[in-house]
């Protein structure tokens, strides 16, 4: 009996536990990260780790930004988490220690670290994660995989992942190392970038017209007012 989850399943499950509507500008990044979730959950050669966790975490923090109401964040991540049998605590201790333990690396160390050339002591075991990423023959890449990596060297030097060319060789040495697709992932993390511009210019739009919409609001109001005013100051004047 085949007892592995359906993508129809996990959406059940969401739309269960965050019961409220998602903003349509919105809604789409919700169910393509929650189908790429479950694809991954369920495929017999995934596994968790702390750069998955942090490409999980990133992507929802970046692509969710602007949204309102701003409380209905927290829900819509712990339901994604826990729709795909994940505990969302999880997810964003382990971003944060990932983020946390590479913050004081220079870009050089960081890249040295990841290529597997320099181990540290300190590092809270997660070179072993890269160690065994390595080593693991059936790994499972994944794009948010590719995120969290991303997510590490923009955080070392923001300016190395906006020049092509660094980019490019930065992560040829990364995924040479952990012995990981380097078409596919220079092409996921150009998708990635190129999708964040649009959402960015997405969200000025949207705030444009919603600043419009405003603006005429009041304008209404302020015409109603005035209306008013001189009516009541018209009755006072029969009277």
């Amino acid at each position: 009996m085949n007892n592995v989850r359906t993508v129809s399943d996990t959406k059940r499950a969401f739309y269960s536990m965050h019961t409220r509507p998602i903003n349509s500008i919105y809604r789409r990044v919700v169910e393509e990260l929650m189908v790429e979730m479950h694809l991954l959950s369920v495929n017999v050669d995934f596994r968790y780790d702390p750069f998955y966790a942090l490409g999980v975490v990133t992507s929802y923090e970046r692509f969710m930004q602007g949204y309102r109401p701003e409380q209905d964040k927290t829900s819509i991540f712990e339901s994604l988490c826990r729709a795909n049998e994940g505990d969302p605590g999880h997810y964003r201790h382990d971003a944060e220690r990932l983020a946390e333990f590479t913050k004081n690396l220079s870009a050089e160390e960081l890249i040295s670290w990841l290529s597997l050339e320099t181990p540290r002591g300190d590092d809270q075991g997660l070179g072993e994660s890269l160690q065994a990423i390595a080593n693991h023959s059936q790994f499972k890449y994944s794009r948010l995989f590719a995120i969290g990596l991303f997510t590490l060297v923009e955080q070392a030097n923001p300016d190395l992942v906006k020049d092509e060319a660094q980019r490019t060789a930065t992560f040829e040495k990364v995924v040479a190392a952990l012995h990981l697709p380097a078409d596919k992932l220079q092409k996921d993390l150009e998708l990635y970038r190129s999708n964040l511009e649009k959402l960015t210019q997405a969200r000025i739009v949207m705030e444009d017209i919603l600043k419009a919409d405003r603006k005429k609001r009041e304008e209404r109001e302020q015409a109603q007012k005035a209306s008013e005013t001189s009516s009541d100051s018209q009755a006072s004047t029969s009277a």
